[in-house]
Formats: C-alpha cells, structure tokens, sequence
C-alpha cells in the first residue's frame, strides 16, 4: 500500500476541454472517513534549457491568459498522444526559437501542481544550437519573442517577477548550479 493512499470511490468527469479535461473523485481516506478530490487531468509537457555557446539562456516572452500578462519562459509544449518527449523537446525548441540542437539531454521529470493537476513535465537541455533553415510554424495562437540573457540577467528578472513560473525558476537555479558565473 502507498502510505496516505487514498482510495477513488467514484469518478466523475465533468469537463473535458482541448488540452485538459476536469473530474471529482470521492475518496477514502486512510482514517476511513470520505471526501471530494477536483483533478485537472493533463497530457503532459516537456520544457527546454536551451544553453547557447557563450552560456546564455534562450527564453521566450508570450502572454499567458491565465495570469493576465506577459512572462518570459523557457521553451515548453505539451506531449502529443503517443509522442515521445524528446521528440516534443526537440519540436518545441525549433517552433518557438527557430533553433535545433546537437545534443539533447533528459534532466528530469516533474509534477507542476500535484494538489490539484497530475500534469508531469520532462526536462531537457539542449546544447551545441544551430539555426534551422526552414524554421518550424507557431501554432497560430501563438505570439513569442526570444530573448538570450546571462545567467545574472536571468535571476534579476526572476526577482522582478518577469519570470514567474516554476519550470522556468528551476532552469534558471540549475543555470546557477552547474555553470556558476
């Protein structure tokens, strides 16, 4: 048994979207007593360090509905149904950079908000980056703006909050680590 399992009673899915779909479970609880668990179920998501020659981090710049405002990320996509994530690594990275890589390494694998979402991203870094000739399309929409900073630039725009989200935070503490200055 997993310690704390908590074991579905019932299912039930009340939204199924595009990209992610809701349900309610009730649960028993390890003490025996019963209760209600919202999931948002999720495909999953590959996100890209993409470390030029001199050191820099790619990163791109798009409006994100959810929070009402720009942000600037790491290249990230979601998995597509039965598509390995090194192949999504490596479409991401040339749709939202126009950029290719010589070497692809898997860092790690991770849950982005397991209270509510079992949504997992695959973690890569790419490195010995080339310019694609016949560059991939955006999804139409899509709007990003790339940008390549230092490490130091990177930290400051996580204390000023222009990078806000955790894939992203954790790239930019890996930079930190296993580059240094």
């Amino acid at each position: 048994m997993k310690k704390f399992e908590e074991k579905t009673i019932h299912s039930n899915e009340i939204f199924k979207g595009k990209i992610i779909s809701l349900k309610v479970d009730d649960v028993l609880l390890p003490n025996g007593k019963e209760s209600k668990r919202e999931i948002v179920n999720h495909p999953g998501a590959v996100a890209v360090i993409a470390v030029t020659d001199e050191g820099k981090l790619i990163l791109v710049e798009q409006y994100r509905k959810a929070l009402e405002r720009s942000i600037i990320e790491i290249p990230a996509g979601k998995l597509e149904p039965g598509e390995a994530p090194e192949v999504t690594a490596r479409r991401e990275l040339e749709e939202e950079t126009g950029l290719g890589c010589h070497t692809l390494t898997y860092l790690q694998t991770f849950a982005t908000s397991p209270g509510f979402a079992d949504e997992i991203i695959h973690l890569y870094v790419a490195e010995d980056l080339f310019e694609i000739e016949e560059k991939a399309e955006l999804d139409e929409d899509e709007f990003v703006e790339i940008l390549k900073v230092s490490i130091d630039e990177a930290e400051e725009m996580v204390q000023n909050k222009r990078i806000y989200d955790a894939k992203t935070a954790f790239a930019v503490l890996w930079m930190r680590l296993k580059r240094g200055k």
